[in-house]
C-alpha cells in the first residue's frame, strides 16, 4: 500500500493547528495588552503570556520547518491556474516568513528594551542582543507592522481554505483537516 503524498502527516497537522490556535490568540492579546486604562495586573498577565507564547511559537516554527523538510507533501495536489498557484505559494512563503520574523522581532524588542522573558530567564538563557533603545524601537515597529501583515495573510489563508473546502470541494482543505490524519 503506497503512502498518500497529497495528505499532510499527523505530525504536520498537529503542529499546524497548534500554531494556528496560538497565533490567532496572540493577535488580539498583542493589541489588547498595549491599550491604555487596563488593570495593571491584567496587562502584566497579557504581556507575560504574549512573550512566553512567542517563545513557544519560535520553537514550533523551527520544528515545523524541520518536519516539512523531512516529510514534504505534494505541493499542488489538484490542478490550479498559474495565478492561483502563485497566490498560494506567496501566501505560504509570507506566512512562514512572518511566523519566524514575529517572535524574533518580539524577542529583540523585549530584550533590547531591557525587559524579561520569564520562560527564558527561568531556564537561565541570557539575552542574545544588547540593550539598545534604538534597536528596541526598530524591532517594535517591525513587530507592530508585521502583526497587520500576518493578520491579513491569515484571513487570506482561511478564506482560501474555506473556498476550497466549501465551494470547490477539491480535496485541498482535507489535506490539513481534520487535525489528526491517518498518515503518520
Amino acid at each position: 500500500m503506497s503512502a498518500d503524498t497529497t495528505q499532510y502527516t499527523t505530525t504536520a497537522r498537529l503542529i499546524h493547528w497548534t500554531m494556528a490556535i496560538l497565533v490567532i490568540g496572540m493577535i488580539p492579546v498583542g493589541f489588547l495588552m498595549v491599550q491604555k486604562g487596563l488593570d495593571r495586573s491584567f496587562q502584566n498577565f497579557l504581556f507575560i503570556s504574549h512573550k512566553n507564547i512567542g517563545v513557544l511559537l519560535l520553537i514550533l516554527i523551527f520544528v515545523r520547518l524541520f518536519n516539512r523538510w523531512r516529510s514534504p507533501p505534494a505541493l499542488h495536489p489538484v490542478p490550479m491556474a498559474p495565478l492561483q498557484k502563485l497566490a498560494a505559494h506567496m501566501t505560504h512563503v509570507g506566512l512562514y516568513g512572518l511566523l519566524l520574523m514575529m517572535p524574533l522581532a518580539g524577542y529583540i524588542r523585549v530584550r533590547a528594551g531591557g525587559f524579561p522573558i520569564e520562560s527564558l530567564d527561568a531556564l537561565g538563557i541570557p539575552a542574545l542582543v544588547p540593550r539598545s533603545e534604538a534597536l528596541a524601537e526598530a524591532a517594535k515597529m517591525v513587530h507592530f507592522y508585521g502583526s497587520y501583515a500576518i493578520a491579513a495573510l491569515i484571513v487570506m489563508h482561511i478564506g482560501a481554505a474555506c473556498f476550497h473546502g466549501l465551494f470547490l470541494k477539491d480535496g485541498v482543505f482535507s489535506r490539513m483537516w481534520p487535525p489528526v490524519g491517518k498518515k503518520v
